[in-house]
């Protein structure tokens, strides 16, 4: 930890008082690969972007807003002038400000620390009787909710999750609110999988110790309707493209190691499948708000660690522990 100046706040800015932040699988790639993806350190980089606090100061011409509010922040802030924001998907702006990334110089820095100031139009307001550790889930579980909206209709639908980490499991809360009427979830950890279960999942399968079940799975019931690759593994996204059924549709939301990947492309064509990618989220952050805030998507079953501060380095060490923790917030 270091200590900084105050952030200053401009006229449309709100200051916040950061009360909880979640540690995401991003942050933890930061940390021990030096880069998330094709994003790579180049410089010192404050991490955090899953977070909610209180207001303590608003800019001049603010007017949504006032101090004392408790808010949780989308992370992101498009341009609203490039092609992408003019259709409509702003997650994939060009000239997106993403808090907590590396994917532009000089970095864009997190929410690890005492005091932000964002834009107004960044901040949603929760409910006072909202914990603060709750309200940071909006960013994680907008993620699985437009990897959901990728899929498409989902009512009735027999659904994959690879992958049983704090994404998939909120991508298994995001399709069973979908309407899925079966979920069925992979992982290498037994403890993941426990918790997975616990939360809804109607099947769950050790891909590392039940050699054969997922093909044998899909057979039984014909190929699973749509996938959603969660876990970042080549591996992983391979057993989706044989587990579902012709005609079916891939959702990639893990980031996958860089460079070349052995993909089962040949089945890909073969089995006209539509794999589909999904960068962060799109319009969605409201939704995952308005659930958390409603108590419509119970998420606390996921939260398995809240830790101040001051035991930062030892809170990062525990997300990293998928056999005893999913989701580690940091309280400010």
């Amino acid at each position: 930890m270091e200590d900084r100046d105050l952030p200053s706040v401009g006229d449309h800015d709100v200051k916040i008082r950061v009360r909880a932040g979640g540690i995401c699988g991003s942050d933890l790639h930061y940390l021990i690969q030096g880069r998330n993806g094709d994003f790579v350190i180049r410089e010192p980089l404050v991490p955090g972007h899953e977070f909610a606090g209180e207001v303590t100061e608003i800019g001049a011409a603010v007017t949504a807003f006032q101090p004392g509010d408790r808010v949780t922040v989308h992370p992101g802030r498009s341009c609203g002038h490039c092609r992408p924001c003019r259709e409509g998907r702003p997650n994939l702006c060009q000239q997106m400000f993403q808090m907590g990334s590396a994917s532009r110089l000089p970095h864009m820095h997190g929410a690890f620390c005492e005091f932000v100031a964002v834009d107004e139009s960044q901040c949603h307001k929760v409910s006072d009787d909202l914990d603060f550790t709750i309200a940071a889930f909006a960013e994680p579980l907008s993620v699985a909710l437009y990897a959901a909206q990728r899929a498409g209709n989902l009512m009735g639908q027999r659904v994959l999750i690879t992958g049983a980490g704090p994404i998939g499991q909120l991508m298994a809360l995001a399709a069973k609110r979908g309407g899925a009427v079966n979920v069925t979830m992979t992982d290498i950890q037994d403890p993941c999988l426990a918790r997975a279960a616990k939360i809804g999942a109607d099947q769950t399968i050790n891909t590392a110790t039940e050699a054969g079940a997922l093909e044998q799975m899909a057979k039984d019931i014909g190929g699973f309707d749509v996938a959603f690759e969660v876990s970042g593994a080549t591996s992983a996204l391979n057993d989706a493209i044989g587990a579902v059924h012709p005609g079916a549709t891939i959702v990639q939301v893990g980031t996958l190691p860089p460079g070349p990947q052995p993909i089962l492309g040949n089945r890909i064509m073969g089995k006209e499948l539509d794999v589909r990618g999904m960068h962060r989220f799109g319009n969605v952050f409201p939704d995952a708000v308005a659930c958390l805030d409603r108590r419509q998507i119970d998420v606390s079953p996921i939260l398995t660690a809240v830790v101040p501060m001051a035991k930062a380095v030892e809170a990062f060490k525990m997300a990293g522990d998928r056999a005893h923790h999913l989701k580690v917030v940091i309280a400010f």
